[in-house]
């Protein structure tokens, strides 16, 4: 029988969010995989040429390795080859397609719990665009519905291909390829290991450019690591672990390894905006992307010729970088990042070294390994640490949280009303009228504020700028039940005491 993608996505919930489907384990039977990987493949038949082969890996969640049968079954049903790549970071396995010019999924729910999983599509190129994503969803497949049991489950699950090595293998020689074997020499660091699927690579990776390793916390239960809202334990478990065994860094990744996290010396987590910063100055990038929602501090530093803000999520951050190429000058530099950290290279990278120039190709997905090694080589090229690299970008600072469990559509709705009845000023101006009691004594007195909204951008959400110069944004999450509150201030502490405010607002509209 003929199944439509708008279907299935209208009968299970499982919906498109950021280049690809995510949903609860429950919702995302072995059906509805299928159906989404049957409809991928056949579009990528349509639209691009290449071989009848495609490429799957998944991270480490319970759920990953049943999803990742119902993808052997959609390809061997298709009449294509199915290559398995193991369990590898999710820009292992794009970097992989992307040299054999293959499509790819990636079996991962990124950061989010473990009673949720998704599916995430690269074309031959690279990551999917909203184009793709429109081009999947129009597609329909033929199948034989007794395949399935009366739950959606494959009555006849095939065994997994034996793992094809390559795909790790190509991904842990690209930085020290680069950046060369003594890169890290005489650096210690440690790795937060967690459920990361990269665990094990991070550690392998960061040896072989010289670095002395130090590994801990390991978890064999999956735990949802979220660089954007990192959780108290998580900044505890750094802090005690830099106080007890000395490191210049802390390494860690979200669950699927796409997305970094880098403490420094004394174990305090930077925000993946600010990790962006500072890695594209590292990199001596000309050009970057990134969402509206990131630290102003990128204009402010001056670094950069071009800025291109964008919505939130890896497909508009690739959209605003391929704005930025140059198509005649290839050696100008282009990349993205995220709040989240997640580094994009849109142009291969050359840079001259002692032995020669060599090459980085270029990588146009979230990529968690680059910016914190490229951090960490500045680091001990300048002899300085990490802290002494951010006392040099301007004093800006963002802060995020949000409400779980909180429907996309009553987070739609309300900032629909405060749009429309123009209430930011009414809600949020308390909080930035009142000047903060962590402002400095012997500091200049602060300018005359009324908690005012001078100006709004609605690229992605609702973000307000007051006339105190503090930032509220507020945004619908594109993947989960959340709503998200991003806030920009003068200082760390204000941050954080405009956040608790907000959060506090937003809590009551759960009533």
């Amino acid at each position: 029988m003929s199944v439509s993608m708008q279907e299935v996505m209208k009968q299970s919930g499982v919906a498109f969010g950021t280049s690809g489907a995510r949903g609860l384990v429950t919702a995302m039977t072995d059906r509805v995989c299928y159906v989404y990987a049957r409809c991928f493949i056949k579009y990528c038949e349509a639209s691009y040429k290449c071989e009848h082969t495609i490429a799957i890996a998944g991270d480490l969640r319970p759920s990953t390795e049943r999803i990742l049968k119902a993808l052997v079954k959609a390809g061997e049903d298709s009449a294509w080859k199915v290559v398995y790549c193991g369990r590898i970071p999710s820009p292992a396995i794009a970097l992989y397609g992307i040299d054999k010019a293959l499509p790819t999924i990636m079996v991962t729910g990124s950061h989010i719990p473990a009673d949720r999983n998704g599916i995430k599509f690269n074309h031959p190129q690279g990551e999917i665009s909203k184009k793709d994503e429109q081009g999947i969803v129009s597609q329909a497949v033929d199948f034989d519905e007794n395949i399935f049991d009366a739950d959606g489950m494959l009555k006849d699950a095939p065994a997994l291909p034996a793992v094809e090595k390559e795909a790790e293998e190509n991904y842990c020689k690209r930085y020290p390829e680069f950046f060369g074997p003594r890169a890290l020499s005489g650096l210690t660091i440690g790795v937060y290991q967690h459920s990361a699927v990269g665990r094990d690579i991070v550690v392998k990776v960061l040896e072989s450019l010289g670095a002395t390793v130090k590994p801990f916390a390991r978890s064999e239960t999956f735990i949802p690591v979220d660089t954007e809202a990192i959780r108290k334990e998580d900044e505890d478990l750094a802090r005690d672990f830099a106080h007890k065994d000395f490191v210049d860094a802390i390494f860690s990744t979200d669950g699927d390894s796409d997305r970094p996290l880098l403490a420094d010396d004394v174990g305090m987590w930077l925000r993946g905006d600010v990790l962006g910063i500072l890695a594209a100055q590292a990199l001596h990038i000309k050009r970057i992307a990134t969402p509206v929602s990131c630290n102003t501090s990128l204009e402010k530093s001056g670094s950069f010729e071009k800025i291109c803000r964008t919505r939130i999520g890896s497909p508009y951050v690739i959209a605003g970088m391929e704005s930025l190429v140059d198509a005649n000058d290839p050696s100008v530099s282009v990349a993205g990042y995220e709040a989240n950290g997640g580094f994009l290279l849109q142009t291969n990278l050359t840079r001259k070294f002692e032995d020669g120039t060599r090459t980085l190709p270029a990588l146009p997905t979230r990529d968690a390994l680059l910016p914190m090694i490229a951090v960490m080589v500045s680091v001990r090229e300048q002899r300085m640490c990490v802290v002494d690299l951010l006392k040099k970008l301007p004093k800006r600072f963002t802060l995020s949280d949000r409400l779980k469990e909180f429907p996309t559509e009553t987070s739609k709705a309300k900032l629909a009303e405060i749009r429309e009845q123009k209430l930011g000023a009414k809600l949020f101006g308390a909080l930035t009228a009142v000047p903060s009691k962590f402002k400095p004594k012997d500091g200049p007195a602060p300018k005359p504020f009324h908690g005012e909204v001078v100006s709004v951008d609605e690229t992605d959400g609702y973000r307000m700028e007051f006339d105190s110069g503090d930032i509220v944004h507020l945004r619908p999450s594109g993947n989960a039940p959340e709503f998200r509150c991003y806030v920009e201030t003068e200082s760390k502490d204000r941050s954080a005491e405009l956040l608790a405010g907000c959060m506090k607002i937003m809590e009551g509209w759960r009533k």
